[in-house]
């Protein structure tokens, strides 16, 4: 790495930092990779770049000082095994919701299950899932048309369907009733009293972050619509807030529909996720 490159980086740190970004010299290594078309691990090896890249760079950093998403800077967000295009109107997936792309890929179905993902975003599980089961028949659901246009645009070449629905709507999809091998959902989740981080608050589609007054609105919805289109021996696994997770739990499990309720927990540990499964006969 050039001794400019370094400095502009060491620089680009501290003023990250100052904004209150505790990834500082991550985004300011991976805005630099980037602006280069390399990876971070490959930055000593550079050149010295140009003036432009030197222009190009301080605009992004002064972008992400301001608290835009390194991922809306990029325009791109790694996903499991997958790079997403990302951008304003579409919620960024999280690493915490590998947690249940992990757990779901691990569960035994059909060879040609039937998957849906509620609330599908940028399409990241649906896709995810379609590249594990690559002759499943995967729906992705979503009421943004914002964020349905970048899941078409990731989605395109894979056996992803996507279908513009509110998960609340009542007799939603009917024709899938019995039928699904396994439900996903990452829906908004966060109580409505919550404060988040400046980049979600101001960036983040608030539609798609905010879950009503205890974050449990759309994970109702979802629960009851799983309950219809599970069959029996399905499977479902429900995103949450870490304060929600009792609530989750409880909500599965005061139905007879479901059973092997299961809170579990994100990389950092903390609760995030409830999985169950499908028993009894079609309601």
């Amino acid at each position: 790495m050039t001794t400019r490159l370094r400095c502009a980086i060491d620089s680009a740190t501290t003023l990250l930092a100052d904004a209150g970004i505790n990834s500082a010299r991550h985004d300011a290594e991976e805005l630099a990779a980037h602006l280069t078309g390399t990876e971070r691990g490959r930055l000593a090896l550079l050149d010295s770049p140009d003036d432009t890249f030197f222009d190009r760079y301080h605009a992004a950093i002064a972008a992400r000082s301001r608290r835009v998403p390194l991922q809306y800077i990029t325009g791109t967000a790694a996903f499991g095994p997958l790079r997403l295009f990302v951008g304003p109107g579409v919620f960024i997936p999280r690493p915490e919701t590998e947690v249940m792309l992990e757990w779901a890929t691990a569960q035994s179905l059909p060879k040609e299950p039937i998957i849906v993902d509620v609330c599908t975003g940028s399409g990241a599980l649906a896709i995810a899932l379609a590249q594990r089961w690559p002759a499943a028949s995967v729906l992705g659901i979503d009421d943004s048309d914002a964020a349905l246009e970048y899941a078409r645009k990731n989605s395109a070449g894979t056996q992803v369907e996507l279908v513009r629905a509110d998960a609340t709507a009542p007799g939603l999809l009917t024709e899938l009733d019995g039928r699904v091998d396994l439900v996903v959902a990452n829906p908004p989740y966060v109580p409505d009293a919550a404060q988040v981080e400046p980049e979600v608050f101001q960036h983040d589609p608030l539609h798609a972050v905010f879950g009503g007054p205890d974050g449990m609105t759309v994970i109702n919805a979802v629960v009851r619509l799983a309950g219809r289109w599970l069959r029996p021996g399905g499977f479902l696994a429900v995103e949450h807030d870490d304060t929600t997770s009792s609530l989750v739990s409880e909500l599965l499990s005061s139905t007879a529909l479901f059973d092997d309720v299961v809170a579990r927990s994100d990389l950092t540990g903390r609760p995030r996720l409830v999985t169950a499964h499908r028993g009894g006969s079609c309601a």
